[in-house]
């Protein structure tokens, strides 16, 4: 059952069945006053007679003049509330979700962190260990697309090694000067400081 569906005094009379059940309010004991119940739970006076009234025509409590209100079965309230079961799973469902959330939120911070810092790593191990690669990409404008890395003179005129080459998803592993530079190709180079700017430039060159 849909809890948007359900009545706001028949939500105070789950709720009342189930402090009953858990023996915040005990067989024999008298509920509050219906004023008090009223302001307990935020209602008019109106709503709580009619949330009393059910747990009345069920059996889990006693209403009478003068006597107040009185709870009567523990057992009743445990098989009124039964009825009821999936509205717990619901509530647990929330609190679940809730606490998935700012379990995501969080990972999601510390994530974003680490990225921050391998890329700041990475920013200054490409100017201090020659054996970092860098990454550059060939666009289509490149006059050396279709050409072999030995053809182009590529460590004569950059100082880089081309140590792989990313094409389409895979990585290719040394791929030696015979290997053909193409379109959308991402090389993979190893040089000193100044590699990148001499590679970006050679590549660049229509």
């Amino acid at each position: 059952m849909n809890r948007a569906q359900i009545p706001t005094y028949e939500r105070i009379a789950i709720d009342l069945a189930n402090r009953i059940y858990n023996g915040e309010l005990r067989v024999g004991e008298k509920i509050h006053g219906r004023s008090t119940l009223a302001s307990e739970y935020k209602v008019s006076p109106e709503t709580i007679r009619r949330a009393i009234k059910i747990l009345e025509d069920v059996e889990i409590v006693q209403s009478t003049k003068g006597s107040g209100i009185m709870i009567a079965s523990r057992e009743k309230a445990f098989k009124y509330i039964s009825r009821f079961s999936n509205l717990a799973s619901i509530k647990e469902l929330e609190k679940q979700m809730n606490k998935l959330i700012a379990e995501r939120d969080q990972l999601d911070d510390q994530l974003y962190e680490t990225l921050r810092k391998i890329m700041d790593y990475s920013g200054k191990l490409r100017h201090t260990n020659p054996l970092t690669p860098i990454e550059v990409e060939v666009f289509p404008s490149s006059r050396h697309i279709g050409k072999t890395i030995s053809e182009v003179k590529f460590w004569q005129n950059t100082g880089g090694t081309v140590i792989g080459i990313k094409r389409k998803g895979e990585l290719i592993i040394s791929p030696g000067p015979y290997a053909s530079i193409l379109e959308g190709d991402v090389l993979l180079v190893i040089g000193d400081e100044k590699t990148y700017d001499r590679v970006l430039h050679f590549l660049e060159e229509i």
